[in-house]
């Protein structure tokens, strides 16, 4: 049986090579996130039933179930699958772009800038009751135009007759460390009362999200995450080298500036509603790799599934580990995601000597 099937879409030259075997293991992949994502429905300090699971899904079921489920988890797991989904497809084109395995959100500094924005936009709009006095829609910009201007520098300061991919990440590092060094500087400056809540976004959390949140971050997830997908054939010529886009006809600097700008929506985004959930940009993409290859295709949607199983497995852990308390999800990411950070600098270095 062959593994690639030719589909050709209409009358107009619109054709791709279908991978059978990428397809089953996406689909197995979904499966696995959706088993994850009907868990952390049932379990808690109080534990539903499948059953009555599906019946508050469907609109009905007990009341106390459905305060449960409606107002108090779902919202949350919904959160936390966006965030992994935007946070991992936000590493996979940061990957591609700089052709650097190492390259991810937080490593490089972007997350560290849409936080220091995010707890910036709290402490200079809160009022002396603790209300903000605009409306908390513009937090996603907020964070988006401060991991902006962390790409930016980021980017620009690695920038010597080439860009350098070590240099990128040992640059990023430095940059990360003094945004940590701002966020912190905000926090002291500002209201007492913002302290605990700006430490949530340092750490990562999705506990207390709200209905709200979640309207505001799916569309802005959904809108990015096609165009990624979009984005994908592009991704797959920068990771060829810049000699072959340029001999393809490619235009490079446009291309990395359109990547640039969908990363860091997609980390503005999720930062902005879940703080810095550390690793997922550079775990899922590497998981991805090794199940289904490097062809950005398949491995943007492949990388979103994973990310978005990664984080709501981490906050279930969270919410079973030590409860009645909770742990920050960004805790079981960094634990997982430092080790393997370090498993890759040495794997990066072995191939160099």
């Amino acid at each position: 049986m062959k593994r690639f099937v030719p589909v050709r879409i209409g009358q107009k030259a619109v054709s791709f090579l279908f991978d059978k075997l990428t397809f089953l293991r996406v689909t197995l992949a979904l499966l696995v996130a959706a088993g994850i994502f009907f868990i952390s429905l049932g379990l808690g300090e109080v534990w539903v039933s499948p059953l009555d699971i599906a019946k508050v899904l469907f609109g009905g079921g007990e009341p106390f179930h459905q305060l449960i489920i409606r107002d108090f988890r779902l919202p949350r797991i919904l959160i936390a699958l966006l965030v992994g989904v935007a946070l991992a497809v936000a590493g996979a084109l940061l990957q591609g772009m700089v052709r650097n395995p190492l390259a991810s959100p937080d490593i490089i500094g972007i997350s560290g800038g849409a936080s220091v924005f995010v707890v910036g936009f709290l402490v200079l709009f809160s009022d002396s009751n603790g209300a903000l006095t605009i409306s908390i829609q513009w937090l996603p910009v907020a964070a988006f135009l401060g991991a902006l201007l962390a790409a930016i520098l980021v980017y620009s300061f690695s920038w010597k007759n080439g860009l350098s991919p070590v240099r990128l990440v040992l640059i990023g590092i430095g940059l990360s460390m003094f945004m940590n060094a701002c966020t912190t500087l905000l926090m002291l400056v500002g209201p007492i009362y913002r302290a605990s809540q700006a430490n949530i976004w340092i750490t990562g959390s999705v506990n207390g999200s709200t209905w709200g949140q979640v309207w505001i971050l799916f569309p802005w997830v959904l809108v990015l995450f096609i165009i990624s997908l979009m984005m994908a054939r592009h991704v797959n010529l920068l990771e060829l080298g810049d000699d072959v886009t340029k001999a393809m006809g490619s235009p490079i600097s446009k291309q990395r500036i359109v990547i640039l700008l969908l990363s860091t929506g997609l980390v503005g985004g999720s930062v902005a509603f879940a703080g810095g959930i550390g690793f997922v940009g550079l775990m899922a993409p590497h998981l991805a790799r090794k199940l289904i290859g490097s062809s950005y295709g398949a491995l943007i949607p492949m990388s979103a599934i994973i990310g978005a199983a990664l984080v709501m497995l981490a906050d279930l852990i969270g919410r079973l580990i030590a409860a009645p308390l909770e742990v920050p999800a960004g805790v079981f990411t960094a634990a997982i995601g430092a080790p393997y950070f370090i498993y890759l600098l040495f794997k990066e270095r072995s191939k160099k000597s």
